[in-house]
């Protein structure tokens, strides 16, 4: 049977057909908001998969070209590998979703979102997060939700929910907000230095937008929605439990768990689980449960010792900060560096510069999508956490953490206007132990400084952590978390931003949602920590960035010509502007406005360059001086070169201040000269003279 059911959401229809298309999906919602168009599946396996302790969750976002009218490039003519939009897209979706499944399921779940029609009014990822949500909701998914999702957007300084394309490259602010009925459970932003007073404001409205969307889909549910099917239970037994403690008492598994050093930890832990695979060798069903009854036992371990005596593993108060370092220039002949150590995270950002032709080409379902000029790169190899893994490139968590610490640093960089570079940072993770999204936004930030991006203001973040008792009010924050806690602890919430307000934030939890109390706090610890960082580590490093580009670094001089002079400068088929780069070996850009960029690192090449093109896109003015050089002789005078393309003749008569019978007793080809435009002759050509230059 087919159902169609509809709300009005942020001032347009959305609307939702049940069981029209996909039917042997577990769940299915053919999306409509404005004209947008997403179909939302959702699918699960009918059994657990075997070996692993780990819900396998996959959640994919298909950018389909068809829906903006475009034909795919390339030689298939179809689409390629997911966009790094859809990549994050996928992310946002996955975060609010995942913790709302139960904990104990194995089963392989798929949450499939294809994009088959683009309203410019109507963003695409909203409406895949919000069918995320409804298909698995009425599926037979087990899954405690539904979440809603709600866009905030902020121009002129007034709120704007689920605003356009248009609206939302204009905006002040980038916001996805995901709720439960009565938490927040997602928050992804982008912002131009927000207050965080004013942050939150814009939270807590999305927040309350989503309670509607929410309501609608409980509907929805209760129409529509099947009965969740029953599932094999993979928790460890609670009797495991009692025995393992038993063999390694609470005691023990604290000493072993609280030192400071991340290899000492697992050395201990290693040596627990020698101890119990030993004890538990003639039980079979136990012995393949013990590295997961382990882990296990140690979350707790660290979790009561956090919330109950507020102890962290490494002996840090709740509010301290690991010990920091920060240099800038530690590569040799790179355009700028620096390197950023908190506790044992070390990120090494390398900068490079390189003129606007470089920008990356980004394509995609947005029509106003052409190329970005700030690349922001995190790379994750397997020696910064001890592991021997083969290289595969990067995966969807380094496109994640990249995109974040480039988010970050967006609104404080220079306009193109000011600063007509294409930026390239590569953060290299030489350590790992929590939050290095957060360092390779420290790392980057000083790397910009050290290779000359006058920046308007140095940008720092840091991670904020969470345990939670039985009750909403019982919990503890923790600033900095090392990966101990972020992998035991309920919340990853990542904030970045100047010392005037927020320019990014990243949250992850694995709870049910966080109380508004919880979110202030994590935003305030946030902003302590970061003023501390900027002030009493990376500000020693390096306060302001450098008044000029680096040795190494291409130099770029601007000028501005005539619009209409353009196709001179160009030629036919480029041949005079490629002319300018071989004699000069410079690289040249130019602008539909007549904004022309030369790059080089030789300023006097580019000092020539420049004349060239200037005297290209100049008219000649009678009684004015140039300097050319002989390219031509004919029997009646010679042809003098002033720049490629830009040729004019000195008569015979006007070589010589006595008579001369041929070009060539005073002239030779390569001679360079002077000559004075002497205007126009009666076949309207221009003429010099060489004779009458004074």
């Amino acid at each position: 049977m087919v159902k169609t059911y509809s709300m009005e959401v942020a001032g347009r229809t959305l609307k939702i057909t049940i069981g029209k298309v996909a039917a042997q999906a577990n769940g299915a919602a053919f999306m409509q908001y404005g004209d947008t168009t997403v179909l939302s599946t959702a699918t699960a396996s009918d059994k657990p998969r075997d070996g692993i302790d780990f819900f396998p969750l996959s959640v994919e976002y298909e950018e389909k070209l068809y829906s903006v009218g475009k034909i795919p490039g390339g030689f298939n003519k179809r689409e390629g590998k997911a966009s790094e939009n859809a990549i994050l897209t996928s992310r946002v979706i996955d975060r609010p979703m995942r913790p709302l499944f139960p904990k104990d399921y194995r089963n392989d779940v798929t949450l499939n979102n294809m994009v088959m029609a683009v309203d410019p009014e109507c963003r695409p990822e909203l409406v895949a997060m919000l069918g995320a949500s409804v298909a698995t909701s009425i599926s037979d998914i087990p899954f405690d939700g539904p979440c809603a999702s709600t866009q905030v957007g902020l121009i002129d300084g007034e709120f704007i929910l689920n605003p356009s394309q248009k609206q939302w490259k204009e905006s002040d602010l980038n916001l996805t907000v995901a709720s439960t009925s009565e938490k927040v459970i997602m928050i992804e932003a982008g912002a131009k230095e927000i207050p965080e007073e004013k942050m939150i404001e814009a939270i807590y409205l999305a927040h309350d937008e989503n309670q509607k969307i929410i309501e609608f889909i409980k509907g929805i549910v209760a129409e529509v929605g099947k009965a969740k099917h029953e599932y094999t239970s993979c928790a460890v037994p609670e009797e495991l439990f009692e025995e393992i403690k038993k063999i390694v008492p609470p005691a023990q598994m604290e000493e072993a768990v609280f030192t400071d050093e991340k290899q000492v930890r697992e050395e201990n832990i290693k040596q627990i689980q020698e101890k119990l695979e030993e004890a538990f060798a003639e039980n079979e069903e136990w012995l393949a449960l013990i590295p997961d009854a382990l882990y296990q036992y140690e979350k707790k371990t660290v979790r009561k010792m956090i919330l109950k005596d507020h102890k962290r593993p490494d002996g840090r108060d709740i509010k301290q900060i690991r010990p920091l370092a920060a240099e800038v220039d530690i590569i040799p002949r790179v355009h700028g560096s620096a390197m950023f150590t908190r506790g044992q995270t070390q990120i090494c950002n390398v900068c490079t510069l390189a003129p606007l032709s470089e920008a990356q080409k980004v394509d995609g379902l947005d029509e106003n999508v052409g190329s970005k000029r700030y690349m922001h790169q995190y790379n994750f190899p397997a020696y910064s956490v001890g592991e021997t893994k083969v290289s595969r490139g990067p995966g969807r968590r380094e496109i994640g953490h990249g995109a974040l610490a480039e988010r970050a640093l967006l609104a404080v960089l220079p306009s193109e206007e000011e600063f007509p570079y294409a930026i390239r940072t590569v953060s290299e993770t030489f350590e790992s132990n929590g939050s290095t999204s957060m360092a390779s936004t420290c790392a980057s930030c000083m790397s910009l400084m050290a290779a000359g991006v006058p920046i308007k203001k140095m940008v720092a973040g840091i991670s904020c952590g969470l345990v939670t008792g039985d009750t909403d009010d019982d919990f503890v924050l923790l600033t900095d978390i090392q990966g101990l806690e972020d992998f035991f602890g309920d919340m990853d919430f990542k904030v970045t931003g100047t010392t005037e307000g927020i320019t990014a934030i990243q949250m992850d939890i694995k709870i049910h949602g966080l109380t508004r109390p919880i979110v202030e706090g994590a935003i305030a610890r946030c902003r302590e920590a970061r003023l501390f960082i900027m002030d009493t580590c990376m500000k020693p490093a390096i306060a302001a960035p450098r008044t000029e580009v680096g040795e190494f670094a291409p130099k770029i001089e601007q000028i501005q010509i005539d619009p209409s002079k353009i196709g001179d400068v160009v030629g036919q088929r480029g041949k005079t502007i490629n002319t300018i780069i071989e004699r000069t070996g410079v690289k040249i850009d130019i602008t539909d406005e007549g904004a022309v960029s030369v790059c080089g690192v030789d300023k006097e090449s580019m000092n020539q360059a420049m004349k060239m093109i200037e005297m290209i896109a100049s008219d000649f003015e009678e009684g004015k001086l140039y300097e050319g050089t002989v390219v031509s002789i004919k029997e009646f005078g010679a042809f003098i070169e002033f720049a490629p393309g830009k040729e004019g003749m000195v008569h015979i008569s006007k070589i010589s201040q006595e008579r001369i019978n041929r070009v060539e007793d005073v002239l030779t080809l390569g001679d360079k000269v002077k000559v004075v435009c002497l205007g126009t002759d009666k076949m309207g050509r221009i003429s010099f003279s060489i004779k009458d230059v004074k």
